[in-house]
């Protein structure tokens, strides 16, 4: 008789435990990063905990370029990605449709910067019209480069005008510091971390914004968080516990300065300057304005109109509300 009760303690002890697991055991998420500040939502719900509140184990996987994060969705490498640049999302739906959709949108513009055109700090250059002629350093993909030329373009240069070289982003500081090129078309915090060292000046900021959409106030929405459409037919509330860390990380990206601390550690961005660096303004999907949709349509649309997205697509099939 001990001998049985024994044996039935131990199985349901066993049980217990096997359960326990299961109930404890944490979701893996692979999610696809661009080394950039609009990567910021990701490192703010790793580091406060808000992943780990939702019972996610979610591993940010840095990549040099956004077609490699496009290739990681379509392979199901990646379940997500932290932001992925819009036109490579927009032409990937509009060749596979139904291959991912944004749930955030990161905003920026002349008030919430992240991109801009910068020169060496004793550059006589005073204005985007001078670059004719220079040789100019872009940020890496074919999503970048179409937004740099876009914006020479609206100001009256043509691509016969200049040279243009897309360049990994670990290089820009070193490039510019050694005078490679004339100007650089580079983004956050990289852009403050040069001026911030006397490498470089602003030229002008905001410009997709004020050039390519023709407000300096209009959200130019060049990144967001995207999900996989098989992560969430395949994990559909996996999904949506991991939209509701997301929209805790971008409440804290608006409104938390301390939030830019994680910019030291995570971004190689020195600790003086770090409160400084400029952010674009995070918005989950279901708080998106009409106008702020319209705009996104918009850059989308001069996207098709150069090729870089291969057919017309309409952004709110590529947008999700969690």
């Amino acid at each position: 008789m001990l001998t049985i009760k024994r044996t039935l303690t131990t199985g349901v002890l066993v049980l217990a435990s096997l359960l326990g697991a299961t109930a404890f055991a944490q979701d893996k998420v692979k999610m696809g990063l661009f080394i950039s500040s609009s990567a910021m939502p990701y490192f703010i719900a790793k580091e406060r905990g808000y992943f780990a509140a939702e019972n996610l184990d979610v591993e940010g996987i840095p990549l040099a370029t956004h077609p490699l994060i496009i290739q990681g969705l379509v392979k199901g490498d990646l379940d997500a990605a932290s932001n992925l640049l819009s036109l490579e999302g927009a032409n990937i739906n509009a060749l596979r449709p139904n291959t991912l959709k944004y749930f955030s949108i990161n905003c920026q513009n002349k008030k919430y910067q992240v991109e801009a055109f910068v020169v060496p700090a004793n550059s006589p250059i005073n204005s985007l019209k001078e670059l004719k002629g220079k040789r100019i350093m872009s940020a890496p993909g074919p999503g970048n480069l179409f937004v740099a030329k876009g914006v020479l373009k609206a100001v009256g240069l043509d691509e016969k005008d200049y040279q243009m070289q897309e360049q990994q982003m670990s290089v820009h500081v070193g490039a510019m510091q050694a005078n490679q090129f004339d100007a650089a078309y580079t983004v956050e915090p990289l852009v403050t971390i040069m001026t911030a060292q006397g490498i470089a000046k602003r030229l002008e900021t905001g410009v997709i914004a004020t050039h390519m959409l023709g407000r300096d106030d209009a959200c130019a929405v060049l990144a967001g968080g995207v999900m996989s459409n098989k992560f969430m037919d395949e994990r559909p509330q996996v999904a949506e516990r991991l939209a509701r860390a997301w929209a805790r990380a971008l409440k804290d990206g608006n409104t938390d300065p301390k939030a830019r601390e994680l910019l030291v550690k995570h971004m190689n961005t020195a600790a003086a300057i770090a409160p400084i660096v400029p952010l674009s303004y995070y918005n989950m999907v279901k708080d998106l304005k009409p106008e702020e949709v319209s705009d996104f349509q918009k850059l989308v649309d001069q996207g098709v109109a150069y090729g870089l997205v291969k057919q017309k697509i309409d952004v709110k099939s590529m947008l999700k509300s969690y």
